[in-house]
Order: structure tokens, then C-alpha cells, then sequence
């Protein structure tokens, strides 16, 4: 029988096993799509099937650098316990090494490392560690100077918070200090210009409605909001945030001192926007007894 492109994939999404091995599976099975979910099941490649369900927030995120391009990578797992594992670790960095070389997380998953597609390698690492895991974030920046953090690092080059950031002239030591600064505070811009108007917009809604309940004219409230607008964009823009390493300049300021201009940055924090469901021990053990 003929084995077509949308059985394999049929079969590959039934039980999260690699491409290749779905068609062998089919070829070895003369098609019959049940005896090729057995035959995958009895090698032990239909394991990650049952994991895919599961909430993977933990993990690392992976920077690496070559010159002026930079990468941080995101991958998960369901444990913390996994990102200490030195063969998760491996698989790790061989993906941020990868994504040097590729725009965008669906070209990442498609992009070969050592023979296979990383997809195919998260799939045979669920299968091998036990574990729910995904490739799920990667950003690209390029600038004349590219300087990498990590925090928390769980190995070289990967932990909890990885950071990128992007400038011209400075040294690698102060672009390593304003890393620091963005893993610690998080801003949510470069500058007042790279900031989302919708969400400008919302918090100056937001910060007039504050000032309308204490009864003031509007002629005053006018005034001050502007006062209010300039202290959120001092708390949420790179540029304008108190330097950590010296409260006394903003950032801005202390690269003008540095003889550098900061162009962008990278921040991703392991698990962050996901949702985790949390289960009391004996929910956990009830579910994990039924498999």
C-alpha cells in the first residue's frame, strides 16, 4: 500500500511520534493506521502522545551570541527538576546554537540539528526524559554590539531569565550591566516612542479616572496627568528607568556617560504569560495512578 504524505502526518499527530518514524511505522504495518499506533508503541515511540497535554512552565531560556546577532530561545519542560538535567541541557544548547540561523520559532522547528528537525528532537527527548516539552519562544536582535545575561544560569548561556541588549559604542562590561538592569527590573520599552499606544493610551485613561474621584476641575486633572504619564514612562522605559547600578542617573543617562547608545534589548523570563493549574498532592497522585 501506498504511504501518503497526510498519513504520516495523521499518525505523527496521534501520537506525537518523529515524521520518519510514523512512516516507518505505516511501512512496516502495510498502511493499517491502528497496527502503526502498536508498532509505535512497542518501540516506545508513542510515549509523547500522552505528555503533550500537559502545562510545560518550567525550563530555560538559552542566549547566544555571534557578533552584532543575538538569540534567546525559550524551551520548556514540566519540572524544574528536568532543567538541571544535563541531557535537557545539551538539547538546549544545541537549539540556541540553531537559532542563529533562523528568523523565527517555525523556522527553528523545522531547521535541522544533528539529521532531524528540532521538532522531531523535543519529540524523541519527551519519549527518552518523560516529560511535556516545547520550543516556545525565540527573538532575534542585531546591533552594532550584541552583549548577553543570563540569571539564575543553570549551565553556561541558559537559566531562568536570559537578556539580550543591542548598542553602539560602550564597552562589553556596561552593556553586561544594563543586561542586569533589564533582567532585574523588566522593562516594558526601550523608550516612550517603542511603547504600544494602546496600552499609553489605557493608562492615561486609567490615571484620569484616579484623579476625576477626587473632585478637582479638569483644568487641574489636566495638569496632572502629564505629572503621572512622566512617572509611569520613567518606571516602564529602559531609557528612563533609575540605573541599578547607580540610582542616581537613569539608564539613559548612564550610557551618555558610557559613551554608548543602547538600540534594543531581549528579555524572556522562563514560563512567563503561561497559566499553570495548580493541583493539591492527593489530586496528584489520584491522577497520576490513573496514568
Amino acid at each position: 500500500m501506498a504511504i501518503t504524505a497526510s498519513m504520516v502526518k495523521e499518525l505523527r499527530d496521534s501520537t506525537g511520534a518523529g515524521m520518519m518514524d510514523a512512516k516507518k511505522a505505516l511501512t512496516e504495518t502495510d498502511g493499517d493506521m491502528e497496527a502503526a499506533v502498536d508498532w509505535l508503541r512497542t518501540k516506545g515511540l508513542a510515549k509523547a502522545a500522552k505528555k503533550s497535554g500537559r502545562t510545560a512552565a518550567e525550563g530555560l531560556v538559552a542566549v547566544n551570541v555571534d557578533g552584532g546577532h543575538g538569540v534567546a530561545v525559550e524551551v520548556n519542560s514540566e519540572t524544574d527538576f528536568v532543567g538541571k538535567n544535563a541531557e535537557f541541557q545539551e538539547m538546549v544548547a544545541g537549539i540556541a546554537k540553531v537559532a542563529l540561523k533562523v528568523s523565527d520559532i517555525d523556522a527553528l522547528n523545522n531547521a535541522d540539528m544533528g539529521g532531524k528537525p528540532v521538532s522531531e528532537i523535543i519529540t524523541d527527548k519527551i519519549a527518552t526524559i518523560g516529560e511535556n516539552m516545547s520550543v516556545r519562544r525565540m527573538a532575534v536582535l542585531d546591533g552594532d554590539t550584541v552583549v548577553s545575561y543570563v540569571h539564575n544560569a543553570a549551565a553556561p548561556g541558559m537559566g531562568k531569565i536570559g537578556v539580550l541588549v543591542a548598542m553602539t559604542g560602550g564597552d562589553e562590561a556596561f552593556g553586561k550591566q544594563v543586561a542586569m538592569h533589564i533582567a532585574a527590573v523588566n522593562p516594558a520599552s526601550l523608550s516612550e516612542d517603542d511603547l504600544d499606544p494602546a496600552v499609553v493610551e489605557k493608562e492615561k485613561q486609567v490615571q484620569m479616572d484616579i484623579a476625576r474621584e477626587s473632585g478637582k476641575p479638569e483644568a487641574v486633572i489636566e495638569k496632572m496627568i502629564v505629572g503621572r504619564m512622566k512617572k509611569y514612562m520613567s518606571e516602564v522605559t529602559l531609557l528612563n528607568q533609575q540605573f541599578v547600578v547607580n540610582p542616581d542617573l537613569t539608564v539613559g543617562e548612564a550610557a551618555k556617560e558610557a559613551g554608548a547608545t543602547i538600540t534594543g534589548f531581549v528579555r524572556l523570563e522562563v514560563g512567563e504569560g503561561i497559566e499553570v493549574i495548580k493541583e493539591d498532592f492527593a489530586a496528584e497522585v489520584a491522577k497520576a495512578a490513573k496514568g
